[in-house]
């Protein structure tokens, strides 16, 4: 196993890969209760994927003593 508790955080300029170096993500999704790579789909459910908007849940802090 490696430690990487002794990292130090890397800033974005300062990464850099060549070409060669990198290598394609594949992008899951649940799709009918089933997990599926998104590389599957056919047209129209690849369509569908992009047009999908991202659910961002907003938090509201917890007031002390309160109650409702």
């Amino acid at each position: 196993m490696i430690d990487l508790s002794s990292q130090t955080q890397v800033s974005d300029a300062e990464v850099f890969l060549t070409d060669e170096e990198r290598q394609p993500c594949e992008v899951w999704t649940r799709v009918m209760g089933y997990h599926r790579p998104v590389s599957s789909f056919n047209i129209g459910k690849k369509g569908e994927h992009y047009e999908r908007k991202h659910f961002q849940e907003c938090f509201s802090p917890l007031v002390a003593g309160s109650s409702s």
